[in-house]
């Protein structure tokens, strides 16, 4: 079987308990699955911050691209470097998948394993670099992440912290959308626009919001603070905050049972209350 690499450690950063919880859980893994030792190493063990972790990760995702490695991870640091806040996202995503997916018991899943997590981040990357007017090199990233990890988010689309993607695949985000923080979407759903207009189009999602797999959400419309929308819907109007919607188009069918269904997860919706003929 194959061992873990071994080589000299790096300094580790020791007060960030999220990095630390990190390494011990790769230590573990190594341990159970020596055939993994040198992924691992050259994933986790062999660097001293966790950013420095993510970019190398994020920078695998996307290896199979024609644009050198190299200047992809070069200019994933450059974007760090300039702004180190980017750090705090990268953690605060990690901790919402372990506080939420009941599939996800340690940090290090989202960090090697999901690509939900993965796109999230290169997205933060590519956000950063459509502000500073490399827009080129942000849709380059775009359409990379799109072509490799079945997501598509628009590198101007704002999304907040301590966001969930699980699953992932077939998520659209549009370029004027907005995501607050604390948000928890599933795969397959759609934050779009309603037509080919310009300008303002997308839809904006208040903090706390829970989106179930399949959601449409069209248009530039408002969904309101810890509101629920049920797995396929087609939601087309505003959605007042603390409300849950169903259907084809949705409707309003009560408020929520709980006070923050981003956290809880809570997608369960009766057939009775779909098939209520009052709107919202």
């Amino acid at each position: 079987m194959n061992k873990p690499v071994l080589a000299a450690q790096p300094q580790i950063e020791s007060w960030d308990p999220v990095w630390s919880q990190v390494r011990r859980e790769a230590e573990e893994v190594s341990k159970a699955e020596p055939a993994l030792g040198g992924f691992l190493y050259a994933s986790i063990l062999s660097h001293a911050r966790f950013e420095d972790a993510v970019l190398h990760r994020l920078t695998r995702r996307l290896q199979h691209a024609v644009l050198d490695p190299g200047l992809i991870h070069k200019t994933f640091h450059e974007i760090l470097d300039e702004d180190p806040t980017l750090g705090e996202e990268f953690r605060a995503d990690a901790l919402a998948w372990v506080q939420r997916d009941p599939a996800c018991d340690r940090l290090i899943e989202p960090l090697i394993y999901f690509k939900g997590y993965h796109a999230l981040q290169i997205h933060r990357i590519g956000h950063r670099l459509w502000n500073a007017g490399r827009k080129d090199f942000a849709l380059y990233l775009q359409s990379l992440v799109s072509r490799f990890l079945q997501v598509d988010i628009h590198p101007a689309a704002r999304i907040g912290r301590a966001i969930m993607i699980d699953h992932a695949t077939g998520i659209v985000i549009g370029e004027t959308a907005v995501v607050g923080d604390n948000c928890s979407l599933l795969h397959a759903v759609t934050l779009g626009g309603s037509g080919n207009e310009h300008g303002d189009r997308h839809p904006k999602i208040g903090r706390g919001v829970m989106i179930g797999a399949g959601a449409k959400i069209l248009g530039n419309i408002k969904v309101g603070d810890c509101a629920r929308i049920a797995a396929g819907s087609v939601v087309l109007k505003d959605i007042p905050p603390r409300r849950t919607v169903a259907g084809v188009p949705a409707r309003d069918i009560g408020e929520n049972t709980c006070a923050e269904p981003a956290l809880t997860m809570d997608q369960y919706v009766s057939g009775d209350d779909v098939h209520r003929d009052e709107g919202y």
